[in-house]
């Protein structure tokens, strides 16, 4: 069976930078003093509007749901201004126009003392004097894609025991950031809270493989209108998991927002992805290929590689890919 997946005629992506002072005015800063191989596309973009707009906004900037650390919540606390870096542009320029945005957007963090938010992942990267800047190669695992993890609220787990893959069904984990990619972000709902990272591991590997095609089928077809990819993947584990044998991985659409964790027949997610009714996908569900006799949890140890039982209770996934 076969899944199509719609692409706009347009991406946006946002980027912002959240600054006390900004001690120089942004029209001189960019292109100019963006360091590296971006700035020239950085010149191009802005030179092909509305390919790439930078705007200073002299007011603070700090939604809510932003995952952030301690010095990262201070720093946006006292910021008092905020520079907004968008790129907007058809799908076949990607990545590469997301990387110069945020090149630019990394650049005017670094000289102007400032934090670098992705809204769309909720998350700042980093950028700082020891950080390094935009790197020339894209990966994914390049702070793209952060995990929601949560619990259902109800959920009465037994003591963390990696062995018992039957103990509970209360762990919810979706993806942040494979909407930048023209992609529906990916869940998987009704494993046990032990296995979380597992879990993240496991949609780790499916982003890697669509976002892998996406951008390969975006380059042999650059005036596409939609891309069809099967809802049975062979995935080739990557990052921890790297170097395990392949596995099967069945992908459904769903509803954006139906549901509850953990309840069998629903999944309810970050409100991510277009409005109802404009044809394309919010979200697909990862679960274990038809066929399949065992648990949920026990597909999910069949996936892995590598030996997560020796982590403990405290080993969490990250946030960032």
């Amino acid at each position: 069976m076969k899944i199509v997946l719609p692409l706009p005629a347009t991406l946006t992506s946002l980027f912002v930078v959240a600054v006390e002072h900004l001690p120089f005015d942004v029209g001189t800063f960019v292109p100019w003093r963006v360091p590296g191989p971006y700035r020239k596309a950085a010149r191009d973009a802005l030179d092909t509007p509305p390919g790439l707009t930078v705007s200073l906004e002299p007011a603070p900037w700090g939604p809510a749901g932003l995952a952030l650390v301690g010095d990262e919540r201070r720093r946006l606390r006292r910021a008092g201004q905020h520079v907004l870096v968008s790129t907007a542009a058809p799908p076949h320029r990607l990545p590469g126009n997301v990387q110069t945005a945020r090149a630019v957007a990394r650049a005017l963090a670094l000289q102007g003392g400032g934090l670098l938010i992705d809204p769309l992942t909720a998350s700042a990267v980093p950028a700082c004097p020891r950080c390094p800047g935009e790197p020339r190669d894209f990966r994914l695992g390049d702070d793209w894609l952060t995990w929601d993890v949560r619990i259902h609220d109800d959920a009465t787990c037994p003591p963390w025991d990696p062995s018992d893959t039957a103990a509970c069904d209360c762990l919810r984990v979706t993806s942040r950031g494979l909407s930048r990619f023209a992609l529906p972000e990916i869940t998987l709902d009704g494993a046990a809270c032990a296995h979380s990272l597992c879990a993240t591991g496991l949609l780790r590997s499916v982003a890697h493989r669509l976002v892998t095609d996406q951008l390969a089928h975006l380059k042999a077809h650059p005036l596409a209108t939609c891309h069809e990819i099967d809802d049975l993947l062979r995935i080739q584990p990557s990052g921890a998991f790297r170097g395990g044998p392949p596995f099967g991985v069945r992908l459904t659409p769903c509803e954006a927002d139906l549901g509850e964790p953990g309840k069998a027949g629903g999944v309810r997610r970050l409100k991510v992805g277009p409005d109802p009714g404009s044809g394309r996908l919010t979200c697909l569900k990862v679960g274990p290929p038809s066929g399949f006799t065992g648990s949920l949890n026990d597909w999910l140890c069949t996936t892995r590689s590598a030996d997560l039982t020796s982590l403990g209770p405290a080993a969490r996934p990250a946030l960032a890919a």
